[in-house]
């Protein structure tokens, strides 16, 4: 069975496609992006990658 690891991330507005392109890069892939605590101009990343149990 895969298990799996999440990270949350914040995003800047300005600099999306660099910083998720980066964190795909490490096998990460996006699960929900999604307003963040100080409004519409700031939004979160949920990431997931499978777990290395090795």
């Amino acid at each position: 069975m895969t298990t799996w690891e999440y990270a949350t991330i914040p995003l800047l507005i300005h600099n999306t496609k660099a910083i998720l392109d980066q964190w795909g890069a490490d096998g990460w892939e996006l699960v929900q992006v999604v307003p963040g605590p100080e409004g519409s101009s700031n939004l979160v990343a949920y990431l997931k990658r499978p777990k290395d149990d090795a």
